[in-house]
């Protein structure tokens, strides 16, 4: 018996900034990791969890593990419960050690409040908090539009006016290999381009003004 644990334990390759079981490794393959949330102490984040800032020095948003009974996957998830922000006010938080090229990243989301924007990002390929990809869906704008975000500056690559639902989870999804990008909402492809401005860095979520929103059942695959 002592022995197979031994071979059991051996077996998990974690990467870098990884830590069981708050988030878990497919078994198998090394290129797939996934974060339900509900293995993290409340009203915490992981160290490999990182806020940005925003341009007055202050952090992007107030980002914890919350006990909910909305969970998508119960009984966490990963909130931004700050409810107010100027429209400038971009709240972003990043995961160390997911740097990745080719990939396959998605996020399930739940808009929970906000009057000025209602919604939530899935960012990706970001250098910084300064600049990185990002694929956003508005219940207000009732649009889905994909960014390049340079220099804090937000650039539209793609937008698409679309009926988006303002209550109930939905999911992000976006696909990338080398140029092309393919993003997906609630599983449905909606568009497919090609941009170079990044190809590699770290994944992660997004809010804008005073959203609140809930974020559960990220996955990211990293494509060969």
């Amino acid at each position: 018996m002592r022995s197979w644990i031994l071979a059991v334990l051996c077996s998990i390759t974690l990467w870098p900034g990884q830590s069981l079981p708050a988030e878990q490794e497919d078994p198998e393959t090394s290129h797939t990791r996934q974060w339900d949330f509900d293995s993290i102490a409340p009203g915490t984040l992981p160290g490999s969890f990182v806020i940005g800032t925003l341009f007055d020095g202050r952090p992007a948003g107030e980002w914890k593990i919350l006990i909910t009974d909305r969970a998508k996957s119960p009984s966490q998830v990963l909130a931004q419960l700050q409810p107010k922000g100027t429209d400038q006010a971009h709240k972003l938080l990043l995961m160390e050690g997911t740097d990745s090229g080719n990939i396959d990243v998605e996020v399930s989301y739940l808009a929970v409040a906000g009057k000025a924007d209602f919604g939530g990002g899935l960012v990706w390929h970001a250098t910084d908090d300064r600049n990185y990809y990002l694929l956003r869906a508005s219940s207000v704008e009732q649009k889905v539009r994909l960014y390049r975000v340079v220099k804090g500056v937000q650039q539209i690559v793609k937008q698409l006016d679309r009926p988006l639902p303002a209550n109930g989870w939905h999911k992000l999804r976006i696909v990338q290999r080398g140029c092309e990008i393919k993003g997906l909402y609630d599983d449905a492809v909606l568009f497919r381009v090609c941009d170079q401005t990044f190809s590699n860095g770290r994944i992660g979520l997004w809010t804008k003004s005073d959203a609140v929103t809930y974020f559960d059942d990220l996955l990211l695959r990293r494509l060969d």
